[in-house]
């Protein structure tokens, strides 16, 4: 059995989510921590490391009992790859998850395939859950289009890969617009959306 860490990038709830903040939407802080506390309670009973620079965001971690993980880089990019070099040593699987999901069930459960597997955004362009093997020469990049440049890494190192661009896992909130369309894709749900790694349109190659 691998030996996971989950890492959870946040920022500084009283700053996060600029384009809600921007586009009149009440109450933004404490979304953002209540979707951060849905993310991390879904990740159980994997080991979940919080990756932050912020001191508010480190007290929620640590209030809810789980590690941090300091980064001294600036930049999402930099803090996640100082993470996996410096956590790769303990761990066998680097799995890395937005924490701003709107329907975390099930990342504590599901079993990845083998090499590369990455949870697309909405769009099918950002990368909501990314799985990967430690010790690997893996280059991340978060922003515009990072699904894409997050799988071909994985085919640049040879690497299995699976790119999953119909998730529950792929509705993040950013910005106003993401709201109703959650409100959309899950009306009439009842209890926990999924229990395990949701099926959906995947991508893949050997």
């Amino acid at each position: 059995m691998s030996l996971d860490v989950v890492v959870v990038p946040l920022k500084s709830f009283a700053s996060a989510k600029q384009r809600l903040r921007e586009g009149g939407i009440e109450h933004v802080s404490e979304l953002a921590e209540r979707l951060a506390i849905g993310v991390l309670r879904a990740c159980a009973p994997r080991h979940v490391i919080v990756l932050s620079d912020s001191d508010d965001a480190t007290t929620f971690a640590r209030a809810n009992g789980v590690g941090v993980w300091t980064s001294d880089h600036p930049g999402l990019n930099n803090a996640v790859q100082g993470s996996y070099q410096a956590l790769g040593s303990q761990y066998d699987r680097f799995i890395v998850v937005h924490g701003d999901l709107v329907a975390p069930d099930g990342l504590g459960a599901f079993e990845p395939g083998p090499g590369v597997t990455i949870v697309a955004d909405h769009h099918g362009q950002g990368t909501n859950v990314l799985v990967l093997p430690t010790g690997l020469d893996f280059t991340f990049g978060y922003g515009p289009s990072s699904a894409h440049h997050h799988q071909r890494e994985a085919q640049r190192l040879g690497l299995d890969w699976q790119l999953l661009t119909d998730s529950p896992w792929q509705f993040d909130i950013d910005e106003p617009a993401d709201l109703d369309r959650a409100r959309k894709a899950f009306e009439g749900a009842k209890g926990p959306l999924k229990s395990q790694f949701p099926e959906g349109n995947i991508e893949t190659t050997s």
